[in-house]
């Protein structure tokens, strides 16, 4: 895929709709692991950027922000929307889901964040809107903010690259049958000029490889 195509990745997510949970078999131990390294609990705003259905918002909202802290989510997928709004409503005094328009102005949802999300997103992107949006969520951070990332990665052992391959050959035939996702590198996309990588490690969970970065802006 050489672009991002708004209009077929939200056709595809309204259709995936809540079926997106069914990836937890390997997003899970991701998210554990993106919580334990993101120190969440000295957070006082957060956003997520591809919500999704709000599971990974529900869990940051019941078990590691602090009671104040404020979170937005913002997702292309109208059927995402409805989803994680229903799922945050127990914190809608504090959390609030905006249908996103695709661009990568993120200072437009609200005052300098202190961590801005994303989990399997910027592999969906083509190179140059990577860097918009990594220049994006720069630009909405506070001052030593954490950019807080996973995406599906190459694989590191036989099984993992196994299912990377695969993944990569049906990205190269019809990339929307994958969601438009794509195994990406993401350390090879983040400036050093404008970013500290705090922690970098790779998960591989079922088979299916994931790299988590969290990285402070500079």
């Amino acid at each position: 895929m050489d672009a991002f195509d708004l209009t077929r990745i939200r056709r595809f997510y309204d259709r995936f709709g809540a079926w997106q949970d069914s990836q937890g078999f390997y997003e899970n131990a991701v998210q554990e692991k993106l919580i334990r390294n993101s120190d969440f609990p000295h957070a006082r705003s957060v956003l997520e950027v591809g919500c999704g259905t709000g599971k990974f918002a529900a869990r940051l909202l019941a078990e590691a922000l602090p009671d104040d802290a404020r979170y937005v989510g913002i997702d292309l997928s109208s059927t995402m929307v409805d989803l994680s709004r229903k799922r945050i409503s127990p914190w809608a005094d504090r959390a609030e889901i905006v249908q996103s328009d695709g661009g990568f102005d993120f200072t437009s949802y609200g005052p300098p964040f202190d961590r801005i999300i994303f989990i399997y997103v910027l592999e969906i992107l083509s190179e140059m809107q990577i860097q918009k949006a990594l220049a994006g969520a720069h630009a909405a951070l506070s001052p030593g903010g954490l950019l807080c990332a996973a995406v599906l990665t190459e694989g590191i052992d036989t099984l993992s690259r196994l299912t990377t391959s695969v993944w990569s050959a049906l990205h190269n035939m019809q990339p929307y049958l994958v969601g438009g996702c794509r195994p990406l590198v993401l350390r090879d996309h983040i400036p050093e000029k404008s970013w500290q990588i705090r922690h970098r490690n790779v998960v591989v969970s079922m088979s299916v490889p994931s790299e988590i970065i969290v990285a402070e802006a500079i």
